[in-house]
């Protein structure tokens, strides 16, 4: 049986997802939440205390607890896939192939992929979704040599990450990542549901195995009103590095 304080911290995570609780704004003292849920204010602090843990809120000394994130963040500190990311939401993952088809590997493709230019390569533009509402666009670029293995994954397939590794036993190590912000385009707008130059996150990166062997570069690009990311940094060890646009 679910303890109760586990249950309040539940019910407390799904409130910050649906934004009742926004990221910069303060959660209700101890004693109206223990008054809320019909609990003791220690009851209220185990709560709390399990999502500070996970880094949704935090405090200081004296003062109520701040929204940090929701778990439609994903910290770049590891490498997830969407539907793995999805999935530690409770969310359900979906998705569909909208085009798929070899090309040439341009230049930009021959240095992301350490590939001969002219090589063929695959090009797959995915839709992606939570819950069916589409969220993202990926558009992948897949190396010569495990292209095969994605060609053959059926269209609608959640998670082709964990397909591979069903498949091939391929591990997706490392990932590169570079973020900015860009307008959408017609496409973009039509695939995503949304009104054109309306704001995308834009997340470019190069994936490898743990050889360091390229598997597939993508332009990925989130709708900014249903994902966030977070760079978790230190002194000694920085995650994060700026860059002038290019």
């Amino acid at each position: 049986m679910t303890a109760r304080h586990e249950e309040i911290a539940d019910e407390l995570r799904r409130a910050i997802d649906r934004e009742e609780y926004t990221v910069g704004s303060l959660l209700p003292a101890e004693t109206d939440l223990a008054a809320h849920y019909g609990v003791s204010r220690g009851t209220v602090r185990q709560a709390v205390a399990a999502l500070t843990a996970e880094g949704l809120i935090g405090s200081r000394q004296g003062a109520r607890r701040v929204v940090l994130a929701s778990r439609r963040s994903q910290s770049f500190a590891e490498l997830r896939s969407f539907a793995q990311w999805a999935n530690a939401m409770g969310r359900e993952a979906t998705g569909h192939v909208v085009t798929q088809e070899y090309r040439p590997a341009t230049k930009e493709d021959a240095v992301r992929l350490q590939l001969a230019a002219g090589t063929p390569v695959l090009h797959v533009l995915r839709v992606r979704g939570l819950d069916g509402e589409p969220v993202l666009l990926e558009r992948t670029v897949y190396a010569d040599w495990i292209s095969p293995a994605v060609e053959s994954i059926e269209p609608d397939c959640a998670s082709v990450t964990q397909r591979l590794y069903e498949d091939t036993g391929l591990v997706f190590a490392y990932g590169e990542h570079v973020i900015d912000a860009v307008s959408a385009g017609a496409q973009d707008a039509e695939l995503l549901g949304i009104r054109r130059t309306s704001p995308l996150l834009r997340v470019r990166r190069v994936t490898t195995t743990r050889e360091g062997r390229p598997v597939e570069w993508s332009d990925d690009r989130y709708r900014s009103d249903a994902v966030s990311f977070s760079v978790h940094n230190s002194i000694d060890n920085n995650a994060l590095a700026r860059k002038t646009a290019n």
